[in-house]
């Protein structure tokens, strides 16, 4: 089971550019050319809309307002994606209650780096509101051929389970959930390791070199840059 992303825009060629990249990295997605069509179909199942604001009869504005008045649904994320870039057009669309905005035209890269941040912030928001559904579902982490299954803690590379150990597993998780930054062994430290355990320079590097076999064309992915740390590309 994957997150379900709606994408709400007039121009058809927009949507399915945005429903391809989000589709790679293993969102489920649909696609609405209006917001009257949207607001049509059944909303519950989504974790998020994306939604352009100048359209025809309603406007993205409109759209959010009536989501927000919608008591199945008036906590899903929004994320405007206008061409509007003016200061009050972006207050405007915070203060109906988006939970981002980008502006046209866009980098696909950072629109899924928008998408990524929303929808963890979502989750996050979910469990402080909701303890006693911590440790439900997780959904799936894929990057292309990569998938991390946080359910069965397993990392599958082409759908074959790659035999991680707990660590580089915990790397692996770490580095697709953090792309295309450059972090420090201090920093990777902190997010892998049980603050109890003496971690060395030399043991994050063996790690790191395992998990690079072991992740096939994706270790060229797992770039160093001596002096700072490593970090996983998008794209190299």
């Amino acid at each position: 089971m994957s997150t379900r992303i709606l994408v709400i825009d007039d121009e058809e060629a927009l949507c399915e550019i945005l429903k391809f990249n989000l589709q790679r990295e293993g969102y489920q997605v649909d696609t609405a050319y209006s917001a009257e069509s949207a607001l049509e179909m059944d909303l519950t199942p989504y974790s998020l809309f994306i939604v352009d604001i100048m359209m025809e009869r309603l406007s993205g504005f409109d759209f959010a307002k009536r989501v927000r008045n919608m008591a199945p649904v008036e906590e899903t994320p929004i994320i405007f994606c206008s061409a509007l870039n003016g200061e009050d057009d972006t207050v405007t669309g915070l203060n109906i209650g988006a939970d981002d905005y980008i502006t046209k035209p866009f980098v696909v890269s950072e629109v899924l780096a928008r998408v990524r941040a929303v929808l963890r912030r979502s989750q996050a928001h979910r469990q402080e509101e909701n303890p006693s559904r911590q440790g439900i579902y997780e959904s799936d982490i894929i990057f292309q051929g990569l998938r991390i299954d946080r359910n069965d803690k397993l990392a599958l590379l082409d759908g074959e389970d790659m035999g991680l150990t707990r660590t580089e597993f915990d790397i692996l998780l770490f580095f697709l959930t953090h792309r295309n930054r450059i972090y420090s062994r201090e920093e990777i430290i902190k997010q892998v390791w049980d603050n109890d355990v003496v971690v060395t320079n030399r043991t994050i590097d063996t790690n790191i070199a395992r998990l690079r076999k072991k992740i096939g064309p994706y270790g060229n992915n797992i770039v160093t840059r001596l002096g700072f740390g490593y970090g996983f590309k998008e794209t190299v």
